[in-house]
């Protein structure tokens, strides 16, 4: 508990640290940078935390960035925040819109934007780390910023483990983030135990025998076999998995041929699985190996498919006394009604990997990025999920209040710590 004790002094300059923190926020947003690439960013990051005095680490698992400002005898706490972009192309229609389009994985041109909201925790770690470097007489204890690449696929988090994350540097005794959401700004939602769903994605490569267009019976057609595959599919979610329970099976990718009279040799099938239970999550990946490997041998495949994993998040589970000291301090800074808890999500992240390597207590929470008269509006006519939400072109957070909300929360939980 903190018994009372607010981060008042801490948050006092927040107000005239906004204008400096929209400009970094607008810098980011219009020059995103793609997973496991993020040198300008990451260089944004450590700039600050050097001007606020932190000790500054570099190229953590290729372009992390970690902070220290040790303030005397206390616990340790990391606030963390994620900074890579989307291969998508913006249509916000913004004055500081992304432009931008980089090389991807598989050589081509993709534009590139911030439709996830990175940029955002980028701009409030920041803010944070420079409210408590300017109010040490206010607070003790080691505060660790991680600017961390790489979560929109899963290889961030662990890229820095791997390099070393958890010998380097101290054992934090909390593990803090956050997540701007299509929610009304100025909102925070939390909850205990699951947060997010676990997922696994998958590529399937299904074998024919191609063939002219006006000769199917000398073919094995992968288009027909991969189309039956698509909709068999369909019932792990409806006939295997109990309605008590959860999971999501989402085929975003089904690629074959390249001209509509020549049947091909090959299709290609990439989905996404989420769970929250582990054994429905292996139930499900066992269906779908079950069902792909049988629609091949039905339609005569001259081999078996290949399932080859693409990445994988392991669920997000908040530790029950960390949240609710968090919850308790937020209920204490932030308005009635503003801190509600919520319901676990189907989207996934790599944030759980440091508290699950470190053996520390993890707390994770939501906050608002929507303009509040729109989303009332949308709610009172049903039509909220015709909002932009995360990964959709349309999305970028309404900068204000969502940038103080997520400065002030950030404080706020670490506060609960660190505070004398």
């Amino acid at each position: 508990m903190t018994d009372g004790k607010k981060p008042t002094e801490i948050l006092a300059p927040l107000d005239k640290l906004l204008p400096d923190l929209e400009a970094v926020y607008k810098d980011i947003h219009a020059h995103p940078e793609l997973s496991m690439h993020e040198t300008r960013t990451a260089g944004i990051a450590a700039d600050h935390l050097r001007k606020s005095g932190f000790e500054v680490t570099t190229g953590v698992g290729k372009t992390g960035v970690v902070g220290l400002l040790r303030n005397g005898d206390g616990p340790t706490v990391m606030l963390r925040a994620d900074m890579d972009a989307l291969p998508i192309k913006e249509a916000t229609g913004l004055p500081y819109a992304s432009a931008v389009t980089a090389t991807g994985p598989d050589g081509k041109a993709v534009p590139v934007a911030h439709s996830c909201g990175h940029d955002m925790h980028v701009a409030c770690l920041i803010g944070a780390c420079s409210l408590f470097a300017g109010s040490r007489d206010s607070w003790r204890g080691t505060l660790m910023p991680v600017f961390q690449p790489g979560e929109e696929t899963a290889q961030g988090a662990q890229a820095m483990l791997d390099d070393g994350l958890w010998k380097r540097f101290p054992k934090p005794d909390v593990v803090l983030g956050q997540h701007v959401m299509s929610l009304p700004s100025g909102k925070l939602d939390w909850r205990k135990g699951v947060v997010t769903s676990s997922a696994d994605s998958l590529q399937i490569r299904m074998f024919g025998r191609g063939a002219h267009g006006s000769m199917p019976e000398a073919s094995i057609d992968p288009v027909v076999m991969a189309a039956s595959t698509v909709m068999k599919l369909q019932t792990i979610v409806s006939r295997e998995v109990a309605p008590t329970d959860s999971a999501v099976v989402t085929i975003g990718v089904l690629q074959a041929g390249t001209k509509e009279n020549v049947i091909p040799d090959e299709a290609i099938i990439k989905l996404n699985v989420r769970t929250f239970d582990e054994d429905v999550r292996k139930h499900v990946l066992a269906a779908i190996e079950r069902i792909v490997n049988a629609e091949a041998a039905a339609a005569g495949a001259p081999k078996p498919p290949e399932i080859t994993p693409l990445d994988r998040y392991a669920s997000v589970t908040n530790d029950i006394d960390a949240t609710e000291k968090v919850v308790d301090a937020f209920r204490q800074n932030f308005p009635d009604g503003s801190v509600e808890q919520t319901k676990p999500t189907m989207a996934s992240e790599d944030f759980g990997c440091f508290g699950a390597e470190w053996h520390a207590p993890g707390v994770y929470w939501f906050f608002g990025g929507a303009v509040p008269e729109i989303y009332a509006k949308a709610k009172k006519a049903g039509t909220i999920s015709s909002l932009p939400t995360n990964h959709n072109p349309r999305f970028a957070p309404v900068i204000h209040p969502t940038m103080e909300t997520g400065v002030k929360a950030l404080v706020v939980a670490a506060y609960a710590w660190l505070a004398l």
